[in-house]
């Protein structure tokens, strides 16, 4: 018999307060803290680097959406394109935060399903239209993505974490948690806490990167080393802690690795190509003429 005494028995409410009928999750309220983290420590690396206002000003609005859209349809497309791509309500169901009801009718649910290797992509085609539109370069972007993203990346984990998703394998280690809010078939076992393992690691990638960008100076910004770093760490991190979670998805099972780790390889493989050529690149940053 499961003596609970011995593990976290983890079973928060995941709504944080409500307007009207409208439920405001944990979750959102840790992608709006990730992301307003993001954008004052952004500004502060601007003003760091003379970088004008008026073209830090568009930033977020690229930053924001990018992200939401690239790490929603990577959800969908990724990891439920049975679903989302076998009928016109449930592409609209992709894009609207909404749930079309069999019965007839809909419920508004919010973006239940995000995934983050798509919000890279997001960003990445999102920065390119930041450049192609400001005329920053894109590296100078990139390298002050980077040094600011681990943040985000954490708060957006302990989202998932109190919304007792994306949970670990079942274990007897003592500080398991007991995910009483998770599905039916996960909850009840102790099981990693796959969420925070990696928000805690996020945390560490970024106050490294931070500490290697204060001790450089402004100057190094715009090499594509800390871009690099950023994703090299980050994503190496996910690959091997994968291991430690349940899959997402029941075609998961038949893979030698979990789609996340599949989707990982790509992006470190970019990321140590970036850290490798840094040297060898230089970006100098004019903006007074």
């Amino acid at each position: 018999m499961l003596d609970i005494l011995n593990y976290i028995v983890w079973q928060p409410d995941p709504v944080f307060f409500h307007i009207g009928s409208y439920s405001v999750r944990y979750y959102a309220v840790c992608w709006a803290i990730g992301l307003t983290l993001g954008y004052f420590l952004m500004m502060k690396l601007y003003k760091q680097q003379q970088i004008p206002d008026e073209k830090f000003d568009p930033l977020m609005f690229y930053i924001f959406f990018g992200a939401l859209i690239g790490s929603r349809l990577g959800h969908c497309l990724f990891y439920e394109p049975d679903y989302f791509l076998s009928s016109g309500k449930h592409l609209i169901e992709m894009i609207v935060p909404i749930h079309f009801l069999p019965e007839g009718g809909i419920k508004i649910t919010g973006y239940a399903g995000l995934a983050s290797h798509g919000g890279v992509i997001g960003l990445l085609i999102a920065i390119w239209l930041y450049c192609r539109n400001t005329k920053v370069p894109g590296w100078v972007v990139l390298d002050n993505m980077g040094i600011c993203s681990g943040i985000a990346a954490a708060f957006i984990r302990l989202g998932n974490l109190m919304n007792s998703e994306i949970v670990g394998k079942v274990t007897n280690v003592p500080w398991a948690f007991i995910f009483l809010n998770g599905e039916p078939s996960i909850a009840h076992e102790p099981r990693h806490p796959g969420q925070l393992y990696e928000a805690i690691i996020y945390v560490l990638i970024f106050t490294t990167i931070l500490l290697i960008y204060r001790h450089k100076g402004p100057k190094s910004v715009g090499s594509g080393l800390y871009f690099g770093i950023c994703l090299t760490f980050i994503f190496v991190a996910r690959f091997f802690i994968e291991y430690t979670k349940e899959i997402q998805e029941a075609f998961e099972a038949g893979l030698p690795i979990d789609m996340g780790q599949i989707l990982s390889i790509p992006l470190i493989a970019i990321g140590i190509w970036a850290i490798v050529t840094s040297r060898h690149r230089v970006t100098t940053m004019d903006f007074k003429k």
